[in-house]
């Protein structure tokens, strides 16, 4: 794909969140790679704070109100439901909260940042022309979001060394899925190509 973002385009950035950072008090998710990828993800949000989205998981506040295999799932880590979670945990984390405004945040309450959430309307309202994705993790809430926006027609730009997940085989397994698979639907780049590609 010969693709490159444009003025239109928006940077979404997916759950840079206490719940997931590594850093004591460590949140129940713990993501080790968070922290390095901070300062990028930190620095393309600053170049376009008009232009980024970030998004929040929210977790339920109990098992029971969630749905099918939700259920067990927050059976399993009932310590992550908001009952159990300290407040500030759903939180961005600080260099990105700063930005907001005029970033915008969008939470959402699974794995994909378009499914029961308002970015698909808030994208169609800013005239979205397609995304650069960063944020964690490669190869659960990034990746399913990156899915769906291609099935709605959205050209995607992932950011290799922007987007981070607790197991390196499968952060580098999504990555080559991205660049051959998908590679008529997705680029990848890493934070100074984008930069240096981006206009203002």
């Amino acid at each position: 794909m010969n693709w490159m973002p444009t003025p239109a385009t928006v940077h979404l950035c997916l759950d840079m969140q206490r719940l997931f950072s590594p850093e004591r008090p460590s949140g129940p998710w713990p993501t080790p790679w968070l922290p390095r990828i901070l300062p990028m993800v930190a620095t393309i949000a600053e170049h376009f704070p008009t232009r980024t989205v970030f998004t929040r998981f929210i977790p339920p506040r109990t098992p029971e109100t969630m749905p099918g295999t939700w259920r067990p799932y927050y059976e399993r880590w009932r310590h992550a439901t908001r009952d159990h979670l300290p407040p500030d945990a759903l939180e961005l984390l600080a260099p990105l909260a700063r930005l907001c405004p005029p970033a915008a945040v969008v939470d959402k309450p699974v794995y994909s940042a378009f499914i029961r959430s308002r970015l698909a309307s808030l994208l169609r309202q800013r005239g979205a022309d397609g995304l650069v994705v960063t944020g964690c993790e490669t190869d659960v809430c990034v990746l399913a979001t990156v899915l769906d926006a291609i099935d709605l027609g959205y050209p995607v730009c992932v950011v290799t060394d922007a987007v981070c997940s607790s197991v390196d085989t499968s952060h580098d397994a999504v990555l080559t899925l991205y660049r051959t698979r998908f590679a008529q639907q997705v680029i990848t780049l890493t934070t100074e190509e984008l930069l240096n590609g981006w206009p203002d």
